[in-house]
């Protein structure tokens, strides 16, 4: 029944494809299939379009995403391995004032302490599956959770539709913005789909960024446990199994289409094969994410987590920007 849900993402994909070559923009086709399938798989969640027995199937998005991800290694270059050492001050920079802010910020509008820690965490490194690996570290409640992970994919989708419109509105480089992209947007699948709108070397530049900001994922986990522990005497747990799941395993697949490419392993119409068929992948996995966005949710968990991630969310991208152009990529 899951390849149900591909048929329909597929589907959904190709006719987000042919409506974004009607729409024509300054002279130029310039609205990105990626918006369309996001648009109409959030428009089909929320209207009840599609039947509710098939939601369970529209949410496995992320193989078809993962294995876009991986194909789409073929066209990474080493000018934008280049630019990976200096975008770890970006990373970390927006990593510690983001966390920090949004922490504080939700003990000021008296958010609970670990949901305050979670909305931090979430924003800060990989959304959902950050949150889902902290939890359980610090004994936070199932409703906290999923309040934290409901903000936060509602703050990554308001950022996946406005980020590349303000990137040219400011005339940010390809380069520059992927690596924006790549610190500002909180969900990986957020943060590819949002690089490649722009361009595809912007998205190119966020998902290496974005798989190199995942890999200190369990480190901050493991150090949020402890500060927790030492405030509560909490005793928390990172297993294998969650440490297996947490790390990034999709980056050594990407880096080794990348060496292929480089090597020369791969011929011109195999890297454009790989590229056309990886974005197609890209933009069936967000067609899902459309799919998996309900705006319900605002009434389910109430303002104040929302308006604490959002906020967040706005700070993060601001610093972010603000590193990048200091650091004037």
């Amino acid at each position: 029944m899951i390849v149900i849900g591909w048929i329909v993402m597929g589907l959904v994909a190709l006719l987000s494809k042919w409506i974004s070559g009607l729409i024509v923009i300054n002279g130029t086709h310039s609205f990105e299939a990626i918006l369309v399938g996001i648009i109409l798989g959030a428009v089909a969640r929320n209207t009840g379009i599609l039947p509710k027995k098939w939601e369970p199937y529209l949410k496995k998005f992320e193989t078809p995403l993962l294995w876009g991800i991986v194909l789409l290694g073929a066209g990474f270059s080493v000018k934008i391995a280049s630019e990976l050492p200096i975008s770890l001050v970006v990373i970390f920079s927006t990593m510690l004032v983001g966390f920090f802010f949004i922490y504080f910020l939700g003990k000021k509008v008296g958010l609970p302490d670990k949901l305050s820690a979670l909305l931090a965490v979430g924003t800060t490194i990989c959304g959902g599956s950050a949150i889902a690996i902290t939890s359980p570290l610090i004994k936070a409640r199932e409703e906290e959770t999923s309040y934290s992970v409901s903000t936060i994919v509602i703050a990554a989708f308001i950022l996946l539709v406005s980020l590349p419109f303000l990137g040219k509105i400011l005339g940010l480089n390809q380069t520059a913005f992927g690596i924006w992209a790549g610190t500002a947007v909180h969900n990986t699948p957020q943060t590819i789909g949002t690089g490649y709108i722009f361009g595809e070397e912007a998205g190119q530049v966020a998902t290496m960024v974005k798989l190199t900001r995942n890999m200190f994922m369990i480190l901050v986990a493991v150090l949020v446990s402890i500060w927790f522990s030492a405030k509560e005497r909490v005793k928390g747990k990172l297993g294998k199994k969650a440490i297996l799941k947490a790390f990034p395993w999709i980056l050594f697949g990407y880096i080794g289409m990348a060496v292929c490419a480089v090597k020369g392993f791969f011929s011109l119409e195999g890297i454009n094969f790989f590229k056309t068929t990886g974005k197609f992948l890209i933009l069936m996995g967000m067609v899902g994410i459309g799919f998996g966005t309900d705006f319900r949710d605002i009434k389910r968990f109430g303002v104040k987590p929302l308006l604490v991630g959002i906020i967040g969310a706005v700070v993060v991208t601001i610093f972010s920007l603000v590193m990048v152009k200091i650091l004037n990529f």
